[in-house]
């Protein structure tokens, strides 16, 4: 039997472990102004990322006062605990003009777990510059590549022509964002979750004739990841696929969505996995609007039952079931 006064020390020890912890994970939220006039710590959006002590514990806003700022932007893995926080989507812009591989070209770069950006938009004006040229091929020209877990985008957007959203690895969550491209223009192995949220294809105004909205690149049934859209509208000029697999078991769902007339009539496209489509999921469900006619869709399209649905939609199942997205709204 320990004697009382261990008992007492022990218990002084772990009362006081505790709270520290507590106290790290709840410090005060520090704040870094960037200006590009000069009116703030920084002028520019990396040199302010690049202040943060690396192996960062404290959520810290980097807010990012009214402007274009033409760079390009990478969070290493080591600083997490970042939001980006700008003054509107149409007021504070990222952008850079680079084409080629995504961890190469894309004007913001994500690797750092626990992230969060309000009120900016992520910009890659490579195809968009490109598009008066005839000489010119459309070519991957990625706004932002996602490499990291526990990232949420609220009123966000995210511009470009080819792979705009590079949604790479990990799990996403977007609120009120704006998206815009002609060729698969949200791609890859995430696991996100995208509502409210508005989709609009180019494709008319850089010369295509179709247009891919998803790439969704799951790659076995034992993996979690896809893409979920819950009450978006999908709007621009078509036609436009809602999604061709990148991988056979590609996953991408819209629920309680709009589109306007210019899905495509098969909706969805095999790509390379044709002879394959039992293992892709593909579903629309009590989707609306004049392009929400599912008469003429590809009939390996999934219907899933409201059990299936569920682990879809809601949020506390597909990605959230340990309220990490509550926890970043705390230190906003």
């Amino acid at each position: 039997m320990q004697s009382p006064e261990f008992i007492f020390y022990f218990t002084l020890t772990l009362f006081l472990f505790l709270n520290v912890s507590k106290a790290q994970n709840e410090s005060p939220t520090k704040t870094i102004l960037v200006d590009q006039s000069g009116k703030g710590q920084f002028t520019t959006v990396q040199k302010a990322i690049d202040s943060i002590p690396s192996n960062n514990k404290q959520w810290t806003i980097i807010l990012l006062n009214a402007g274009v700022y033409k760079e390009k932007v990478m969070i290493v893995k080591e600083k997490p605990y970042i939001i980006l926080k700008g003054m509107g989507r149409s007021s504070t812009v990222i952008e850079w003009g680079d084409s080629g591989n995504s961890l190469e070209s894309s004007t913001f770069k994500l690797y750092a777990p626990n992230f969060m950006a309000r009120d900016i938009t992520f910009k890659n004006t490579f195809d968009l510059e490109m598009v008066d040229d005839v000489m010119t091929t459309i070519t991957w020209a990625p706004a932002a590549l996602l490499n990291a877990d526990k990232a949420s985008f609220y009123n966000c957007g995210f511009v470009g022509i080819q792979d705009t959203l590079t949604d790479l690895v990990g799990r996403h969550f977007f609120d009120n964002c704006y998206f815009e491209g002609a060729i698969d223009f949200i791609w890859g192995y995430g696991q996100s979750l995208y509502q409210n949220s508005e989709i609009h294809v180019n494709a008319k105004s850089v010369g295509l004739f179709n247009a891919y909205i998803t790439a969704q690149g799951r790659d076995s049934d034992k993996e979690t990841n896809g893409f979920v859209f819950n009450y978006c509208k999908v709007t621009g000029t078509g036609p436009a696929y809602l999604g061709r697999a990148y991988r056979n078991h590609s996953t991408v769902v819209f629920y309680r969505s709009t589109f306007e007339d210019i899905i495509a009539p098969e909706g969805w496209d095999a790509w390379h996995n044709a002879g394959k489509e039992e293992s892709i999921t593909y579903a629309e469900v009590d989707c609306y609007g004049p392009g929400a006619n599912k008469s003429k869709r590809v009939k390996w399209e999934k219907t899933l039952s409201s059990e299936e649905m569920k682990k879809f939609i809601y949020a506390k199942l597909f990605l959230n079931q340990d309220n990490w997205i509550e926890e970043q709204l705390k230190h906003v």
